[in-house]
Formats: structure tokens, sequence, C-alpha cells
């Protein structure tokens, strides 16, 4: 059963979960290969739809021990200026003074500090997520895809992962009231992520 279609439980044994024995074969290095995988967000605009948006410049690494997964790291380094959401003024609030700054914070950065394993091919990695000079904790869930040699000779695995934030505690305060009341921009993100990772000759 994967994290999609499961609900956390807090209350469960302790005890160690079981490798997924696919994994434990891609122990190595891996980089994450841009055009095939997104970094992206959803969030609440005027209280009634979802806006969605992904950052298309950005690089990143993953360190897996599939013997041990406590043991893998991930790092990704994401350039603010590169984020698209449809719309050319949108996109342009969002990278002003009102947002992220990006003149004066041109990347966000993501570091892990721990790595679970929940069994089956479920795992949780926890890191400290930098964005706009502030570092807070982030904890993203992911489900292995699997593993795969591409045409080109490429040995690639796959996660996809999602998480929820709130963007004020970055510090992101900017909104406007409505007048049928709430506001326009949600202080809750939604974030998901499609990672295809490539393994380091």
């Amino acid at each position: 059963m994967g994290i999609f279609s499961r609900k956390h439980d807090d209350t469960a044994s302790a005890a160690p979960a079981a490798v997924n024995p696919d994994l434990a074969a891609v122990t190595g290095e891996y980089e994450l290969d841009p055009a095939h995988t997104t970094i992206g967000f959803v969030a609440r605009h005027a209280m009634v739809t979802n806006v969605k948006g992904s950052f298309q410049d950005f690089t990143g690494t993953l360190h897996l021990d599939g013997s041990d997964p406590s043991k893998s790291t991930a790092t990704i380094d994401v350039v603010m200026d590169s984020i698209e959401t449809g719309n050319a003024d949108r996109d342009g609030h969002l990278k002003s003074s009102d947002f992220f700054k990006t003149d004066e914070f041109p990347t966000m950065t993501f570091r892990t500090t721990k790595a679970e394993a929940l069994g089956g091919d479920d795992y949780r990695i926890t890191g400290d997520l930098t964005v706009l000079g502030t570092t807070k904790p982030l904890t993203i869930d992911l489900e292995f895809n699997g593993a795969a040699t591409d045409p080109f000779g490429n040995q690639r695995v796959g996660f996809e992962g999602k998480a929820e934030i709130l963007r004020s505690e970055w510090g992101l305060t900017w909104n406007a009231a409505l007048e049928t009341g709430g506001v326009l921009v949600s202080d809750k993100i939604k974030l998901n992520f499609d990672i295809s990772a490539i393994r380091k000759a």
C-alpha cells in the first residue's frame, strides 16, 4: 500500500520497516534529471480554486543506501527566477519583493537531515528548507516508483513525493483581503515532487 492511500499512524510499532529489495539493489550516487523531474506546488487562490506552478531550473543529488535507507541523503538547489505558473504577470509578482525577492534571494535549498524506511515502497525524508534566508524543517513522504535502465544506458530511479507547508513560516506573508471574506492566497501550500535521477558513472 502506497503513501497516497494511507494515513500516518504515529502509534504504530517502532520496529524497523522492511527494506524494499528493489531499492536494496540501487545503492549509489545519483543526479536529478531536470528533463524528467518536476518540483511543483499548489496554492489556493481567492478561496475557490487552485493555482499550480513549478520550478524549471534546479539541480539535485541523491545518495541512496538501499541496505540502510537511514543513511540516504538528498540535496536540491532551485533557481527562484525559474518559477512558472502559466501566467507571466503572476510569475513576475511571485519574483517581486511581495513574495520571493529573487534579486536578493536567488536560490531555495533543501538538505536532508533524516531518512526513514516506512515499509514496502514508502519512505520519508526530513531536511532543512531554506527560503528567503530562513531555514525550517520540511518532511516529505516518498513513494519509490522503481529502477530501470533507459535506452541510452542510464540507470534511473524514480520517486513520487508530497508535503505541505505554511508559507508564512518562511516569511512569505503577502496577501489581500477579499470583500466576501477570506484572503487571496492560502497560507497552506502543497508541494509535489516527481523525481527521476540518473546514477553517476
